[in-house]
């Protein structure tokens, strides 16, 4: 028989029935012979071996295809076909589904690639404009680079650099002034001079731009203790002037200097691995820093290695100028009571406004005044009142105020102090005045300074102080009790340039208040040294005391108030029939009474509330005890200041 044949020429035979129970099991599968070749176009017998013990019925092909049995084999397959193919359709769906997830989550929480408008963070408009950086803050523009050369804006160099610069508008001059002499540089000027020692520089010192002045970088690190760093696109510089312990750290690995604290906000910058940082202020897993070269953002706390407490210290050229060695202090504690005078005349009352006294150190008379808005000086001085207040063993520091004589306005004294040849005017006047009259010292007492005459002020402070020095005069300034709406006084600076300063503790209800109250509760004194001790050092700090108080009475009229010393304060609750009462909140006595169709009120100084004061005082180690005014005490108060002031 041919091994080629097909099922077409096989014999027909007829289909054996299977008996019931009988089971196909039993074929054996027959080898092929070798060299046998299988016919693959019969793909019943190329799938399923012969039965052993029968052979395969023929017919027709769609015959003998019809009846074949039904390949087992063939529909497994088939079936993990299809399970293959759902599997990996399922496979690709959730890697998409992954893949979406992905990008969305990268979209949402990925780091940004955006870059910062670095001209629009600091506030750059023009190409010839210098970004100021100044410690810890981005200050914005605040200089020019003309001719290549970076220049400081005035206002800049005052308020976030150096405020002893002075640039006075109306006589067009820049003015520096050292414990030593005041440098005054003239526009567009290389030259200048200190004392005797002529100096140049390889710029021009400054310009005049815009309505402002614009200072030379060089200049300002010849007279201040600062670092600086330049850089380029944009155009800006980074001051350093804070100087001590900082935190900082070294970064761990290179990463974006965020404008904002999230991986979303733009970029302003780079730092690599080992870069330090200003570590400014920790949020959550963000830090914010400062970089060398001027920018201040926010880096993961992950980025950065841990951060470490540095002693910082400055390497500048600039050699720290010490006014504390012109400082005249005293081995003693200052006990100064004023003495209040409108003429002449008022300078032989003295022996009897000393009579009952004691204990008093320094005397001051109010004698100097501003006569006029060219700087001319009115004055009452008489050199027999200083020979008789040195008999008594006391010092007299004359007053000079701003608010008697022919200058009575804050605008009229900022004429006056705006412009440096009207300030030297006044200083010549009142120190040759004060050297004739042989006295020890001049209380200074301008109580008309408004906020921007507060630059000229300091200026005036500063260049008294010179002259009083060259000549021996103690200075000393009075002040309020120090307020945010009365910083621009500047007790800090003010205590570099003068020998004491005071703070007037009253007047803590005066007498166009809107409601009645005490001249000087305990919290407003205790408050007040407080706050000045922030700026000024305790030895140096007088605290004055009023000796006086007001009567208050509400009516038809409204509210209304009147001055008294401490024994007609005291006769007027004792004529009215009224009783004292200790308050303990303002540590005073208290009286109140109804007459007149009103109601009268009255919180006493006298020696119970004084004490308290005094306490205070002494408690905090000031330099001294001033007293508004001389005439107003009763006898007994001088006893009790020495007490304390000692």
């Amino acid at each position: 028989m041919d091994d080629n044949n097909t099922a077409q020429n096989r014999p027909v035979r007829k289909k054996r029935p299977i008996p019931q129970g009988e089971e196909r099991s039993g074929a054996v599968k027959r080898k092929r012979p070798t060299g046998e070749k299988r016919d693959r176009t019969d793909t019943a017998s190329a799938r399923r071996p012969e039965k052993q013990g029968r052979k395969r019925p023929v017919g027709n092909e769609e015959k003998a295809q019809n009846d074949r049995p039904v390949n087992r084999s063939s529909r497994q397959v088939k079936k993990r076909r299809k399970n293959y193919v759902g599997i990996i359709v399922f496979l690709l769906i959730a890697l998409i589904a992954a893949a979406a997830a992905g990008i969305l989550y990268w979209i949402k929480f990925g780091p940004s690639k955006e870059k910062a408008d670095l001209n629009k963070y600091y506030g750059i408009e023009t190409d010839d404009q210098l970004a100021v950086v100044v410690n810890n803050n981005v200050r914005g523009p605040g200089g020019k680079l003309i001719d290549g050369v970076p220049y400081l804006e005035y206002t800049c160099l005052r308020d976030d650099i150096n405020n002893r610069f002075y640039w006075d508008s109306n006589e067009n001059m820049l003015l520096y002034t050292l414990p030593s002499g005041t440098i005054s540089v003239a526009e567009g000027s290389r030259d200048y001079a200190l004392g005797t020692e002529q100096k140049s520089m390889d710029d021009v010192i400054w310009i005049s731009q815009d309505d402002t002045a614009y200072i030379a970088l060089s200049f300002v690190e010849q007279y201040t203790n600062m670092e600086s760093k330049v850089s380029e696109n944009p155009n800006r510089v980074m001051i350093v002037t804070a100087w001590g312990e900082t935190e900082t750290a070294t970064m761990k690995k290179g990463t974006s200097v965020r404008y904002q604290a999230g991986v979303k906000s733009p970029a302003l910058t780079e730092v690599k691995k080992s870069d330090k940082v200003t570590v400014i202020e920790n949020l959550d897993d963000w830090t914010k820093v400062r970089t060398s070269d001027g920018f201040i953002g926010y880096v993961q706390d992950k980025t950065m290695n841990a951060v470490k407490k540095e002693n910082l210290e400055s390497t500048s050229s600039y050699e720290v100028q010490d006014w504390t060695g012109n400082q005249i202090r005293k081995d003693y504690k200052i006990n100064l009571a004023w003495h209040n005078m409108d003429n002449e005349l008022a300078n032989s009352y003295l022996p009897d406004m000393l009579a009952a006294t004691s204990g008093i150190t320094t005397i001051g008379p109010t004698w100097f005044s501003i006569a006029d808005t060219d700087g001319n000086l009115t004055s009452l001085g008489s050199a027999d009142y200083v020979n008789t207040a040195h008999q008594a063993g006391m010092e007299v520091w004359a007053t000079f105020r701003d608010f008697q004589g022919g200058v009575t306005t804050g605008d009229e004294v900022t004429e006056v102090l705006s412009h440096t040849s009207k300030r030297q005017n006044l200083i010549n006047q009142v120190v040759t005045e004060a050297v004739q009259k042989g006295v020890d010292g001049i209380n200074l007492d301008f109580e008309l300074i408004q906020q921007q005459t507060g630059d000229d002020f300091l200026q005036f402070v500063r260049e008294l102080s010179l002259r009083c020095h060259e000549n021996h005069l103690v200075l000393s300034i009075d002040n309020y009790v120090p307020m945010p709406y009365n910083e621009h006084y500047n007790l800090k600076e003010q205590g570099q340039a003068a020998d004491y300063v005071v703070i007037m503790g009253y007047d803590e209800h005066t007498a166009g208040s809107e409601t009645a109250g005490s001249v000087a509760s305990y919290d407003y004194v205790k408050t007040g040294i407080e706050n000045a001790l922030d700026q000024v050092a305790a030895e140096q700090l007088i605290n004055a005391v009023p000796f006086y108080t007001r009567l208050w009475f509400t009516g038809g009229n409204g509210l209304e108030s009147s001055t008294l010393g401490m024994a007609d304060a005291v006769q007027k609750v004792a004529d009215a029939g009224a009783s004292a009462v200790w308050d303990e909140t303002t540590k005073q006595n208290y009286a109140e009474w109804s007459a007149d169709g009103g109601t009268y009120q009255v919180w006493l100084e006298d020696s119970a509330s004084l004490e308290e004061k005094l306490k205070l005082i002494h408690e905090n180690g000031l330099g001294g005890v001033a007293e508004w005014r001389l005439g107003y005490e009763t006898p007994e108060i001088w006893a009790l200041i020495s007490q304390y002031n000692n």
